[in-house]
């Protein structure tokens, strides 16, 4: 320990000069270390890389796993009052001296130049990236205890670097309590105190280091972190421990080698986390185009690729994907890692991606990748083939978001797509590998049929001999589909499908489930793969054919063929029945080409869990039916042709039924349907009815031939009486007709329905047992419901085969069934007709069985129809020929006979009454409507012509048989016979000027005869035939009122009222006739009619005061009546402009307004169409008719004329005759329509826009107002705005907030700010206007174009407006408080944000500055030093290339230094940049220097601002001097010396050449030589004189400065002869002579070598210095040259030798 702590004090005594004079460079190197260490990295996290980067270079025993522990403690172990302290534990070998002087200096790293060994640090300033966190960092290590300060050393003035030896605070005792009681310390140990702002940043990197950290690092295999705490409840870092282990290691070859690394992490105790990673490292030679100078030294590239087997370890969201190795911030995207020797950029997040090394290792990632990616995939041959897809998931599928790493992605990608890298599926141990383009995928539910079908034998050795080779299965997964597409691996076509199983046995020889796999996969896929290509036309379906043998139709069979195949599959329901339906269809030979799936499949697709998927592809794409029994006995039905076929269909439905499998329901509905053979053999399809064989049935005995042909009736063949054995069932004889008896309706006599045409049988007598079975027939039709066809009837009832009693047989039409007694009374009581009666002695009793049969078919019974034969007979002879008038009273003699002997008559009468035998005063007629007269037919003999009985032809006696003419309908008296009044009416002419008993009775008779009263009421119409108010008038012309509408037709004249003195008041008894006639009795039609007159009279304004009146009068009248006018006369009413208003015109009552009180006040606003109430008009009588106006639609309130205010609004050119009361009235209206329709229209709305609210700012329009409310209270005052006076209108408008808002006016306090904002100039207020700019700032009111302007106050009562570019918010400088309105002086900071919305700046720009320089430039010779600080601390502050452009275009003049407190203000061409400290010291006192500030300032650096002088054109004072040197060859006051006694010849040409050929000149030997050459010639001329030199300065004015100064040496190249000129030295004068010679003696010598390089002068000059004043001794030179790089070369030792020979 005392030794390190022996060199630690050398190190500050000998290097810094602690105890010694101060080093003049500490200044420079403290900034220079300053600044490399806050710059190189931009994240905290630098810090820690670092470190472990340096843990990973340090040199460690062998048998030691190298760890790195990191523990951060809550003690303050250093005292140095940190809250946190991070200490950090290595086991290296320790710090030996030389890395303590390294770190004790900058870019002296011990690591420089050792990449090729192993070292991976570069950036020599390592452990000083630890100032970044720390003040003060410490070490202990190898017994060394020293800390580093980031303040300058108070002795030497210098940060960093410099060492301070630590005895307590900490000591180790204090560390290893940390550490751990128990444990050795390691060698090494840092201890850093944190700086507060970097404790949560630390702690943070910590707990999130990446467990991956360890993964390239060779050395370190372990690290550790964890936190220290008295109470671990304080500890806010996970502690982790990560570990490396490498397990497996094989050498591939020369340049590669692969192993598997183990890494391991744990955390807070947890269990522990590992992952393997596959490690591919492989070499690869540096190409020249790709070096640069950092690795010269380097030749190969080790490119090591990392790919990890499980989930990968991390701390975090993110895993690095680029390592150089340790883990960038670059996340790649890619499943693997990359490391290699990348350049970093100075954060050390990213490598640099541009840069032509790391291009190069870019380049060579590919072939790695592809030589690791085949070491994993085809030489790992005892690897089952199903553990290779998983190495897939290494490719890099996913692109990066780093362009240069897609091109790797992209170099790979075309890799993959040339190797043989993608393993097949075989089925076999062989495993084959093929291009990614040479292989196919299969779809998945083709793999799940590939498995099912080798479970049941089936191979498939040939899978990939369709043309493409088959992906192994394992890899033909979806989780891998991403992988496939990035290699290009692409489905199989659809045809490799069908050849795949056209070539196998797929179809015939699975299992039916795997069968039904196979179809649901073509199902599924059908439509996008399948339908155009052959899959169709593979036999894929499987059906039973005729034979009863299983085979396969093509889908294209099923769909496109000429004769589609139909596949039919068995109801579910019907399951039972599929062997059944089978063998049936054999039997019927699979007609129609209809096919059933085997029974085996159709029962395993009734299980199959994709049924319905299936089915409905069956159904739509390959024609196969599900059906039952029922649907397949339809289906065979409609195909059935052959007759064979067609019997053996009935003997299949009779067996179906007879086994159950068939209802008797759907039996009936098949057989009504099935086809038959006919008695011809024919098949026929349809049918009207089933009748059978003729052999054996009755029908054929009774109507001899078959009468049902043309009725669509089918008569069955005998085929059908036959037994038969079908299908293995069996019938016997009659036994299938008996069934179709019962269910295909196959009929006999008497159940066969009726023939249409009729029956030839009944044209002759039938036998009494026929007649019977006839009958019986009729019966059972009957009994049925069923009509009996017409001609059938007709035919039986018009043939002559009924037996009767007279001339043997009749039609049953002719013939009666009456008792025998009644039919002697017929017989007797009528001598000119005889009765045809049935002979009931032939047929017996039984025929009185069948009376309604016999009835149906006409024969009569009863006495009225034999009353009604004789009256026909009698008619028929009387239309023959007159009856005379004995003829007719016998008809009335055997009438009242028939009376007499109590018979009903009915009959006999109405078949007599309608004849015409009766004579007339119209001639012979029909009894029915003759009259015979009396004198009740007086009044309607004047109007009407009767057909009155002839009393001359019949005499008196025709009175006699009054009640017999009766009977037939003869009329005896009037008796209401007013129908036979119209119907004989007279012509119209004979009806003109009636009386009023004709004219009622012809109005009765209307209303007696109302169904054919038309004919009168035709005749009166046009006749005069009505007395009125007027004269005789047509009914159309008249009325007839009701009193209480009657002064409806008084209002106007020309109305024509019937005479009601003339009819009396009977005549209202009939308004419903007299309005047939037309006369309008209604009200309705009367108000029609009134209606036309009033909106004629309307249209020519001819309504006048007198008609109103009238009018609201009967209005009135008529509504106590209840009268309602119709609508027709409400719309006539209603549009009609009939009423005058005040305005001049005249109006529809909807269009006109009753004045009233609530209208006063908007009168005044508006110009309302008010009724005209004046005394020329209709005066103020009409408002007595109020209610009566108010129901045609007349405005009579307020709330329901709201529409008029909104079109008749109409302000006054001067809104101040505006009363609060019309404003009031008018929100009011605006409430009501805003109630009705929740809007107002826009032309109201524009009728609003003027200016007519009265406001504190005067009159405004509305949407320029503001309402006044509690809100605004927070921030205003009702003066401060445009609102709406309250203090004019009352408290009352505050209730019209919601209108108000609603026509414009502003009443949400947020809302108001434009609106305030665009007042406020109106104010000068200082309170009232920051009490507006606070609202506005409250509400983030952000103006306009521009904004509006600012007020500046002036004083307390005055003030201006100012432009807001006129101010500024702040001037730090106050500078501009002359030219700039500064706002700070008058607001409060608060209100900045909304001066920044108002376009006030923050602060003056440039722009202002240069103005203000350019002020003083014009106004001032001086400024103040403050001013001058303020103002070009501004211009460094704020120095970009646009703003010295321009500050150099627009400053011309520029501050310069004077004696005095103020700065001089000069022309720019007359300062300068003082660049040469000797210079400057020759001309200080002429003031021509350019200013800066005495004192050093960190706001002002000196070297920033004379940097920017020069950039805006100022030049330096060394580039604008003339230096004159006169001639010193002729001078005779040098006196020639023996160079020997001013320098050492040899050991200054010695480092001139080794200057000339290791700097960066690297000047060939041969220039060495000639540019020394000269030194070597030197004659040394020495004087006591001084040598001077003269310099002169010209300035703009003219004037020019000259200035002499000793320059001791000088070396004259241009005379013969080159000499070196120089001052007599007096050794002894002091070190400061010495100095300023050797300095002169350096830059004479250094100008003369390098004359053609004086860029490399300075350079040359210090190293010649250096030497100078070591005397240029030997030894000294050399370690000289070594310490800066420099040797010489043979060629230089040769030329030393013959120059400097030894003696």
């Amino acid at each position: 320990m005392e030794r390190a702590k022996e060199h630690v004090e050398q190190i500050r005594r000998s290097k810094f000069s602690i105890g010694g004079a101060p080093n003049p460079l500490t200044e420079d190197l403290h900034q220079a270390v300053r600044n490399l260490s806050a710059e190189l990295y931009a994240k905290d996290v630098h810090f820690l890389m670092e470190l472990i980067q340096n843990a990973e270079d340090n040199q460690y025993d062998g048998g030691v796993d190298p760890t790195l522990d990191f523990i951060i403690t809550s003690k303050d172990i250093t005292g140095t009052g940190a809250t946190a302290t991070l200490l950090i534990f290595n086991n290296e070998i320790g710090f030996s001296t030389r890395n303590i002087d390294s770190i004790c200096s900058v870019g002296r790293s011990t690591k420089k130049g050792n990449r090729i060994k192993g070292y991976i640090g570069e950036k020599g300033i390592g452990f000083k990236s630890v100032f970044l966190i720390t003040s003060q960092p410490y070490i202990f290590s190898n017994g060394y205890q020293i800390r580093f300060n980031e303040e300058p050393c108070p002795h030497c003035g210098l940060g960093y670097i410099v060492p301070e030896w630590v005895e307590e605070k900490p000591t180790l005792l204090d560390i290893k309590q940390i550490y751990g009681a128990g444990d050795t310390l390691p060698t090494t140990t840092i201890v850093l105190p944190l700086k507060p702002d970097k404790v949560a940043p630390v702690k943070l990197q910590l707990s999130t280091i990446h467990p991956e950290v360890l993964l390239f690092l060779s050395k370190i295999k372990r690290l550790t972190v964890k936190e220290d705490n008295d109470d671990p409840k304080l500890n806010t870092i996970s502690a982790v421990s990560i570990s490396s282990e490498v397990n497996f290691k094989t050498s591939k070859n020369i340049n590669a080698e692969s192993y598997t690394l183990h890494l391991s992490e744990e955390e807070n105790g947890d269990s522990e986390k590992e992952c393997s990673y596959y490690m591919w490292k492989q070499k690869f030679p540096v190409r020249s185009e790709n070096r640069v100078e950092r690795r010269m030294d380097v030749d190969e590239w080790v490119i090591t690729l990392a790919f990890p087997n499980h989930e990968r370890l991390q701390r975090g969201n993110t895993s690095p994907g680029v390592y150089a190795f340790l883990p960038t911030e670059m996340v790649t995207s890619f499943p693997f890692i990359i490391q290699a020797d990348f350049v970093l950029a100075s954060s050390r997040e990213t490598i640099l991606l541009d840069n032509k090394w790391n291009q190069g290792i870019l380049s060579c990632v590919p072939t790695a990748f592809m030589e690791a990616f085949k070491s994993l995939i085809i030489t790992t041959n005892d690897a089952p083939l199903s553990s290779l897809p998983r190495m897939f998931q290494f490719l890099p599928v996913n692109a990066s978001s780093y362009a240069e790493l897609n091109v790797v992605r992209d170099e790979i990608k075309a890799m993959m797509a040339q190797e043989n890298i993608i393993p097949i599926e075989t089925y076999t141990q062989q495993k084959h590998f093929y291009r990614p383009c040479d292989v196919g995928r299969l779809l998945p539910a083709f793999w799940d049929i590939l498995t099912s079908a080798r479970e049941n034998g089936i191979t498939f050795h040939n899978l990939s001999s369709h043309g493409r080779y088959i992906l192994c299965s394992s890899f033909d997964k979806a989780k891998y589909d991403q992988i496939h597409s990035f290699l290009g691996v692409k489905l199989v076509s659809n045809e490799w499908y069908a050849k795949c199983i056209q070539s196998s046995n797929l179809v015939e020889g699975v299992s039916e489930d795997v069968y039904l796999k196979l179809l649901l996969f073509v199902a599924t896929n059908w439509a996008s793969r399948f339908a155009c290509s052959d899959m169709g036309n593979l036999p894929l379906i499987k059906y039973v054919g005729s034979n009863g043998n299983i085979s396969q139709f093509s889908v294209n069979e099923c769909r496109y063929h000429q004769n589609p195949k139909a596949i039919l599959l068995a109801d579910q329901n019907h399951s039972r029945v599929i062997s059944w339906l089978i063998d049936w269809n054999k039997e019927f030979q699979c007609v129609s080409h209809r096919y059933f799936m085997p029974e085996n499949i159709q029962q395993a697709m009734w299980a199959f869990p994709k049924r319905q998927t299936l089915m409905e592809w069956l159904e739509h794409e390959v024609n196969v039916s599900t059906l039952g029994l029922y649907k397949f006995a339809v289906c065979l039905s409609k195909s059935l042709k052959n007759h064979k076929l067609v019997i053996t269909y009935a003997h299949f439905l009779y067996h179906s039924f007879s086994t159950g499998y068939l209802t008797p329901r759907e039996v009936g509905d098949l057989c009504s349907s099935m086809p038959l053979v006919d008695n011809y053999g024919n098949v026929k399809t349809s049918r009207d009815g089933v009748a059978v064989p003729a052999n054996g049935s009755k029908w054929a005995d009774l109507v001899v031939s078959n009468p049902w042909t043309n009725d669509g009736f089918v008569e069955l063949g005998e085929e059908y009486m036959h037994p038969c054995r079908c299908a293995g069932q069996s019938s016997r004889k009659n036994e299938l007709l008996d069934f179709l008896r019962k269910f295909a309706g196959a009929s006999d006599v008497p159940y066969i329905s009726a023939p249409f045409y009729g029956i030839s049988g009944v044209d002759t007598p039938l036998t009494k047992e026929n007649v019977f079975l006839l009958l019986d027939w009729i019966r059972n039709l009957k009994s049925k419901g069923m009509n009996l066809p017409e001609r059938f009837v007709n035919c039986i009832k018009r043939g002559s085969w009924l037996k009767v009693t007279v001339n043997g047989y009749r039609p049953p039409s002719q013939s009666f069934l009456v008792g025998s007694s009644l039919g002697i009374i017929l017989q007797n009581g009528s001598a000119l007709v005889d009765i045809p009666l049935v002979d009931e002695e032939f047929y017996g009793q039984k025929i009185l069985e069948y009376k309604a049969e016999l009835g149906t078919v006409g024969v009569m019974f009863s006495y009225e129809e034999a009353c009604n034969f004789i009256g026909k007979r009698l008619m028929s002879r009387a239309a023959s020929f007159t009856l005379s008038k004995g003829h007719v009273l016998l008809i009335l003699e055997f009438i009242r006979y028939l009376r007499v002997k109590m018979l009903p008559v009915d009959q006999f009468v109405n078949s007599i009454r309608r004849g015409s035998w009766l004579k007339t005063s119209h001639g012979y007629r029909s009894p029915v409507g003759s009259v015979l007269h009396d004198s009740e037919w007086q009044t309607a003999s004047q109007i009407s012509d009767i057909p009155f009985i002839d009393k001359a032809h019949y005499g008196e006696e025709i009175y006699r048989f009054k009640d017999e003419l009766e009977l037939l309908d003869v009329i005896v008296g009037f008796r209401n016979s007013y129908q036979l009044v119209v119907d004989n009416l007279k012509s119209p002419s004979c009806l003109k000027s009636l009386t009023a008993n004709a004219v009622l009775l012809i109005l009765e008779c209307i209303h007696a005869a109302s169904d054919s009263s038309d004919k009168l009421v035709n005749a009166l119409k046009a006749t005069n035939c009505l007395k009125t108010n007027n004269g005789f008038k047509t009914p159309g012309e008249c009325f007839l009122p009701e009193p209480a509408w009657r002064c409806i037709l008084d209002v106007f004249t020309g109305f024509h009222v019937i005479d009601l003195g003339f009819y009396g008041e009977k005549i209202f008894i009939y308004k419903k006739e007299l309005k047939k006639t037309g006369v309008v009795v209604d009200f309705e039609e009367a108000m029609k009619t009134f209606g036309d007159v009033f909106k004629k009279k309307a249209s020519q304004t001819d309504i006048n005061k007198c008609h109103v009146e009238s009018f609201l009068s009967c209005c009135r009248q008529v509504k106590e009546a209840e009268y309602k006018f119709p609508s027709e006369f409400l719309e006539i009413l209603s549009t009609s402009k009939w009423l005058r208003t005040r305005v001049g015109d005249y109006k529809s009552p909807g269009g006109c307004i009753l004045f009233g009180p609530d209208w006063k006040s908007l009168s005044a606003i508006t110009r309302l169409p008010f009724i005209d109430d004046s005394d020329s008009c209709y005066g103020m009588g009409v408002h007595e008719y109020k209610e009566e106006l108010k129901n045609m639609g007349v405005i009579t309130e307020l709330k329901l004329g709201v529409d008029f205010v909104s079109s008749c609004l109409r302000f006054p050119s001067d809104p101040s005759s505006i009363t609060p009361e019309s404003v009031l009235s008018l929100l009011e209206c605006i409430r009501l329509l805003l109630q009705r329709s929740h809007s107002l229209n826009e032309d109201f709305k524009k009728r609003l826009s003027k200016q007519w609210l009265n406001t504190n700012a005067g009159h405004r329009t509305p949407d320029k107002c503001l309402l006044f409310g509690s809100q605004w209270n927070s921030f205003l005052k009702p003066m401060d705005g445009p609102f709406i006076n309250e203090n004019f209108y009352g408290a009352k408008i505050a209730e019209y907030e919601k209108e108000l808002c609603e026509i414009g006016v502003i009443t949400d306090v947020k809302k108001g700010c434009s609106l305030i904002a665009s007042n406020i100039d109106l104010h000068s207020d200082y309170p009232t206007i920051v009490r507006i700019y606070r609202y506005l700032k409250e509400h983030h009111w952000i103006p306009e174009n521009g904004g509006n302007r600012i007020w500046v106050p002036k004083g307390d009562d005055n003030g201006e407006w100012v432009n807001p570019k006129e101010c500024v918010k702040c001037d730090k400088n106050e500078l501009f408080s002359s030219r700039l309105y500064v706002l700070q002086k008058y607001y409060d900071k608060d209100l900045f944000p909304l001066f920044s919305d108002m376009g006030v700046r923050g602060e003056p720009s440039l722009v202002d500055y240069i103005e203000l320089w350019k002020e003083w430039e014009s106004s001032r010779e001086k400024i103040s030093q403050d001013e001058c600080c303020k103002f070009w601390t501004y211009l460094l502050q704020h120095r970009t290339k646009k703003s010295e452009t321009m500050i150099a275009e627009n400053l011309m003049k520029l501050p310069a230094t004077s004696d005095s407190d103020k700065v001089v203000l000069l022309e720019k061409c007359d300062v300068f940049v003082a660049d040469n400290l000797h210079l400057k010291n020759l001309f200080q006192q002429d003031g021509v220097f350019v200013w800066y500030p005495k004192q050093s300032l960190a706001s002002l650096p000196r070297s920033e601002l004379l940097d920017l002088y020069k950039k805006i054109g100022v030049r330096t004072i060394s580039e604008s001097v003339l230096k004159e040197e006169s001639s010193l060859v002729d001078d005779g006051k040098f006196t020639q010396v023996d160079p020997r006694n001013v320098f050492n010849g040899k050991g200054l040409v010695k480092l001139i050449l080794g200057f000339l050929a290791c700097s960066s000149l690297r000047m060939e030997a041969e220039k060495r030589h000639e540019a020394v050459q000269d030194i070597l010639n030197l004659t040394v001329c020495e004087t006591m004189e001084q040598v001077t030199v003269s310099y002169s300065l010209p300035l703009s004015s003219g004037d020019v400065i000259t200035k002499e100064a000793n320059r001791m040496i000088r070396w004259e190249r241009e005379s013969e002869s080159s000499k070196l000129f120089t001052q007599k030295m007096d050794w002894s004068s002091g070190k400061a002579s010495m100095l300023k010679y050797a300095t002169y003696f350096c830059e004479a010598i250094s100008v003369g070598v390098l004359s053609e390089n004086v860029d490399h002068v300075p350079a040359l000059s210090e190293l010649i210095k250096l030497a100078f004043v070591l005397k240029f001794d030997e030894e000294a030179v050399d370690f000289l040259m070594e310490s800066k790089d420099l040797q010489i070369f043979w060629e230089d030792e040769e030329f030393l030798s013959s120059a400097f020979p030894v003696d």
